[in-house]
């Protein structure tokens, strides 16, 4: 084909989801513009979209899903292109959670997003904006999901939900004393809730924790196990059972070891009446 332009999935989010877009395309035997027809939209932007220049929006990937038959596959996909400040497999793994019957999670030196009050989000996501890491964009990325991520879970029935935060998440100051006081209102208010666990993981328990990494594990609908683990620069989706079950015994082994609710409520409201 004359000036037909090659793909590198691996250049970016947008150039992976262009080159799934025109493998998907190719397969139907579709020009561009016979794919906008179908799509509602110009020849021109589905060249763009194809070729990374312009990014999907949850409308297109929806509505590219529906014409492609391709279930909620596209749609997962382009989170990764909007979400560009996140770690490899969690924009999926969001995904994910917003339908799981069950969460469990543990998290070490931040609270965890879905309990993050918009305050600690934002002073969080500001030091990082500050240090370069991430782009004001991104740092806005950041927030938003974080929001968004909690409105998902108000849904009916609601996930149980299961928390495990290493002491350091309490003891780390982010923003100023007024943010870290409402920040741990807001662990204690989330540990009333009639589907939550909330357990701290003291430092008394030392190497006796079997994790010491950040760990999310689901229980879908079906049963079906979905687990992410990240370090300071990968993250993993995880979907295979007999990868996901040994991350899920090491959880119940955290859970039996770290503190119980009531002890770990106690904690939480020391600090606060400890922070100045």
């Amino acid at each position: 084909m004359v000036n037909r332009k090659e793909l590198d999935p691996e250049k970016s989010p947008a150039a992976a989801f262009g080159q799934r877009l025109r493998t998907l395309r190719d397969e139907r035997g579709w020009t561009q513009d016979e794919l906008a027809e179908r799509l509602r939209c110009s020849g021109t932007h589905i060249s763009a979209v194809e070729t990374g220049r312009r990014p999907p929006t949850p409308r297109f990937a929806a509505t590219a899903d529906r014409v492609f038959g391709t279930g909620d596959r596209l749609e997962r996909q382009s989170r990764a292109v909007r979400y560009t400040a996140l770690l490899e497999g969690f924009p999926e793994y969001v995904t994910h959670e917003a339908r799981a019957a069950e969460i469990r999670l543990y998290e070490v030196g931040v609270i965890p997003g879905i309990l993050q009050t918009p305050g600690y989000a934002s002073a969080l996501t500001t030091r990082t904006v500050e240090r370069g890491s991430i782009t004001p964009e991104q740092g806005e990325e950041r927030v938003a999901l974080v929001a968004e991520r909690q409105m998902a879970l108000l849904r009916t029935p609601s996930p149980l939900v299961f928390v495990v935060l290493d002491e350091s998440c309490l003891r780390r100051p982010v923003g100023d004393s007024a943010t870290m006081r409402q920040q741990l209102d807001r662990l204690v208010e989330f540990a009333a809730l009639p589907n939550t666990v909330l357990q701290v993981a003291p430092f008394s328990m030392g190497d006796r924790r079997p994790l010491s990494l950040p760990l999310y594990i689901l229980t879908m609908q079906n049963r079906s196990l979905v687990s992410y683990a990240e370090s300071a620069q990968r993250g993993r989706l995880e979907r295979e059972s007999s990868s996901v079950v040994p991350l899920l015994t090491a959880y119940h082994q955290l859970q039996a070891e770290a503190l119980s609710q009531a002890t770990s409520v106690d904690m939480i409201e020391q600090l606060r009446k400890d922070t100045p």
